[in-house]
């Protein structure tokens, strides 16, 4: 049996407004419940971080606080296996955080990190301007 203070090591945290200033300019997977953002540091040799971003339309302190909680955990049991070493994400909440079930959502969230999103045709083809 593995303790929880071993995987807690292999997720850092993104702290400062200036980390999560720099993953924006990375890609954007949607989510139904939640936006992954990704930007590969081209550190493979360190590991991963992660931060969380509530805003306060979503609710008061209590219930943001509540979705951090729910996305914190669902990092911790299921989706912080999948994150690529040299990589940061930053995961911005949507309401709907608050309602899904747990498993639901940390699958959603494991699936969104593991899957990079197809291109849209008007990407893969470039723009067809005449």
């Amino acid at each position: 049996m593995t303790s929880d203070t071993e995987f807690k090591s292999t997720v850092g945290r993104l702290k400062s407004r200036p980390q999560f200033l720099a993953v924006r300019a990375g890609e954007s997977r949607r989510g139904r419940n939640f936006l992954l953002e990704v930007l590969d540091r081209n550190e493979p040799d360190t590991g991963a971080r992660v931060g969380f971003t509530v805003t306060k339309k979503h609710g008061n302190a209590v219930e943001r606080n509540r979705m951090r909680r729910r996305l914190k955990e669902a990092v911790r049991q299921s989706a912080g296996f999948a994150m690529k070493p040299g990589h940061d994400y930053v995961i911005v909440a949507r309401r709907e955080v608050l309602t899904v079930p747990f498993a639901e959502l940390a699958a959603q969230l494991s699936d969104r990190i593991k899957n990079r999103p197809k291109p849209r045709r008007s990407e893969e083809t470039g723009s067809r301007k005449a």
